[in-house]
């Protein structure tokens, strides 16, 4: 296996991780549609805030707002991208909705991958404790570690933590930074620095393999931009009547 960008993962692995990232990202573009950019309802009030204060044209506007949500479905496959790079590396192995994410081959390290430090709740926290915990009393050789890919410091310390009213603490369950978690399991301190250098030059080398894919992106705006011209109403008045017509006065917008 050829290890030109990376000595931890061979490059066709790292290769097939970008793949499949670039894939989700593709995906999360494509399925833009009307419908879906109003499934959870928009914050036209907000919206007309951002306009004003932000100097933003409606078209801008709508584009920010969907790439908003796009951002948003895209942060899960950032954290299956680390778990998909760590389960390239020799002695490792990726969970496979296994209720882990990455786990040595040996039994000796159990993991739950979070991209960012504030993405649980207490009962989340507290859930996910007593899974590593559980791991823990299971495998008796197993250190067990909740990793945040981004934390607000550089650490690796055991999880000692209160949550909701309730005392928790093991001893060979721990919280630990992803700087820390990547020199962990590849043996290289300057494992994740690495792959942040390289990451440019790996995706420009794969998109050079890749080519245009017309038709790829979405069709919100298009939509609403057409609706707006029947209707004769502004775009933002457009969303704001779709969303909320059934709301007192709202189906009077013009």
């Amino acid at each position: 296996m050829a290890n030109n960008y990376l000595n931890y993962i061979s490059d066709e692995h790292l290769l097939h991780c970008i793949e499949n990232l670039y894939n989700s990202y593709q995906k999360a573009k494509a399925n833009i549609s009307k419908s879906k950019f109003y499934k959870n309802k928009i914050d036209t009030i907000k919206l007309t805030f951002d306009s004003k204060f932000n100097d933003l044209d409606e078209e801008t506007l709508v584009k920010t707002e969907i790439n908003r949500q796009i951002d948003k479905s895209i942060n899960n496959s950032i954290g299956t991208f680390h778990e998909e790079i760590l389960g390239g590396v020799d002695g490792y192995e990726i969970g496979k909705l296994s209720g882990f994410d990455i786990k040595a081959i040996d039994e000796t390290l159990f993991a739950d991958i979070k991209n960012k430090h504030n993405t649980m709740n207490s009962s989340s926290a507290e859930s996910l404790f007593q899974k590593l915990a559980t791991y823990a009393d299971t495998y008796k050789n197993a250190k067990c570690y909740w990793v945040q890919i981004l934390a607000k410091g550089s650490f690796c310390e055991k999880w000692f933590s209160e949550i909701n009213g309730k005392e928790y603490s093991h001893s060979r369950v721990y919280k630990i930074s992803g700087d820390q978690f990547y020199a962990l399991i590849t043996g290289n301190k300057k494992a994740l620095f690495e792959l942040y250098s390289i990451l440019p030059k790996v995706i420009n080398d794969f998109l050079k393999t890749k080519e245009e894919q017309a038709g790829i992106g979405n069709s919100a705006l298009k939509e609403i931009s057409e609706s707006s011209k029947k209707s004769k109403r502004t775009i933002l008045n457009e969303i704001t009547f779709e969303n909320y017509s059934y709301y007192l006065g709202f189906d009077k917008l013009e």
